[in-house]
Order: structure tokens, then sequence, then C-alpha cells
């Protein structure tokens, strides 16, 4: 909810009956024109988009339900989103960033050039580095859990 308006969760300066995002952005869901007007201004809304925010504020309104146990669990959370991923795309393309990613990329693009970079760095460092190394400092953790079924893959889990 706070991504999508630009909103704080709790906003003191706002009037009593929207100073709670939870409650105020419920009352705007209801109609479609209220919704597209809580959108945050700064976000480029076609058609695409607006169906993936639509997606989105479900989704959010099911996490912020009263009862925990009318909320999702994270696993249909993960689901949800990741339908979303492939679509994913920065506003501003022309930006330059001090970080050094690639705005043109996609989200699973610059995750696996970053995955790879950070390879590639603690190779070197690791080679190179008068510290010693911390390969061994996760060995006490498994890659997988005890009776973990072998066959499952992370694409199981979409």
């Amino acid at each position: 909810m706070e991504l999508i308006t630009g909103r704080k969760a709790l906003d003191d300066s706002q009037p009593e009956d929207s100073m709670h995002l939870v409650a105020w952005f419920r009352r705007m869901y209801l109609d479609k024109d209220t919704f597209r007007k809580a959108i945050d201004p700064t976000i480029d809304i076609n058609e695409e988009t607006l169906a993936s925010i639509h997606t989105v504020a479900e989704l959010a309104g099911h996490c912020s339900a009263r009862e925990p146990y009318q909320r999702p669990d994270m696993g249909h959370a993960v689901n949800v989103l990741s339908s979303l991923v492939e679509q994913w795309k920065p506003s501003d393309t022309n930006a330059e960033d001090i970080y050094g990613i690639d705005l043109d990329l996609s989200l699973p693009q610059a995750l696996k050039k970053w995955q790879a970079y950070e390879g590639a760095s603690q190779l070197e460092s690791s080679s190179s580095s008068l510290l010693p190394s911390l390969d061994n400092t996760q060995t006490s953790i498994p890659n997988r859990p005890y009776g973990f079924a072998d066959s499952f893959t992370s694409a199981d889990g979409r």
C-alpha cells in the first residue's frame, strides 16, 4: 500500500479519516476513479501497470486483514508477485545510477548479473585478501533441511 500510494502507513499530517493508510486505502480501492487518484503520481500508469497495481493492491488488502488466519501465507504472496517480476521495468531508464545498476535489464537479468559479480568478487577476494577466508562459516548450515525432497526446485514453488 505504501509503494502504490507513496504514503506512510501512519501519517499524522493527514486528516483523521485518512491518517491510517490501511483504512484509507481500502476505501479508495472500492471505486476505480478514487483508486486511480490514490496511486502515487510518480508511477507511470498505463494499462499494463494499472493491471499490476490492481494485483498488488488486492494482495495488500488480503495481507492486511485484521485477523492473522485471514491473511495469505508467504508462499501465496510470492506466487502472486512472481508473476509480475518479468513485467517489471524501472520507469526512468535514462537515469545514471551511481551503483552501476543497468536499468535496461529486467529484474531476473539484473539478479543474475549481480550473482555473477558477487561470485567473481568472492573468488578475487579469497585469493588476494590477507584476511582469512569466510567460506567455511556456513558449513554448519545444510544446503537442504533434513528430509527435504531432493527433487524440489524453485520452479516448483511457482
